[in-house]
């Protein structure tokens, strides 16, 4: 007899572990800028961690999209290989998420300011714990190369993307919030 359960369970195990390694395989040369040079594909996977357990998030396109978050405008990869190797659903979520490296780094920060409001439920899950884990980054250890005044500027500004999100998932929201309010010098 067939247990539908262990079918459904390997379907979805099977799709998480082929978006990890895909994900992996991308970032595989990539670091964190802290001083330890942390695996850069434990962000993505940070990312998805916060959403499944803090957020309670259980849909799966939001946790391979936070998984592929970062892989567009870091990598080499395409939305369309996104779409052929995952949906067009999840590279609609990822390409929400990806900002434009054409543009200046003010530019884009301004236009994740501007754009936080309007974006999907699902890119907005991944925009919260994507700062989330960001700031809690910042938190554990200052980036090689930054001052306290970047760090503090990062902060007010992840705030201002935030704001535009809110009303989307209170216990990442309220994580955010504490942060804020430990960091944030008026």
């Amino acid at each position: 007899m067939v247990d539908v359960a262990d079918i459904e369970n390997f379907v979805l195990t099977t799709c998480i572990m082929k978006c990890v390694n895909f994900a992996a395989i991308k970032h595989r040369q990539q670091r964190r800028n802290d001083a330890e040079q942390t695996p850069y594909i434990n962000h993505p996977i940070g990312v998805a961690y916060i959403l499944s357990n803090e957020g309670k998030v259980t849909d799966l396109n939001v946790i391979l999209a936070a998984l592929l978050h970062d892989t567009v405008e870091d990598t080499d990869t395409t939305l369309e290989e996104i779409s052929r190797a995952f949906g067009e659903s999840i590279a609609d979520i990822v390409a929400e998420v990806t900002d434009d490296k054409s543009l200046p780094k003010e530019r884009r920060k301004e236009l994740q300011i501007e754009h936080a409001p309007g974006c999907s439920y699902a890119a907005k899950l991944v925009k919260l714990a994507d700062k989330l884990y960001n700031l809690r980054d910042l938190e554990r250890q200052t980036p090689v190369g930054w001052t306290e005044q970047r760090v503090q500027e990062y902060f007010k500004w992840a705030k201002q993307v935030v704001n535009g999100l809110k009303g989307t998932n209170s216990k990442i929201e309220s994580e955010l919030e504490k942060l804020f309010a430990k960091h944030i010098i008026d």
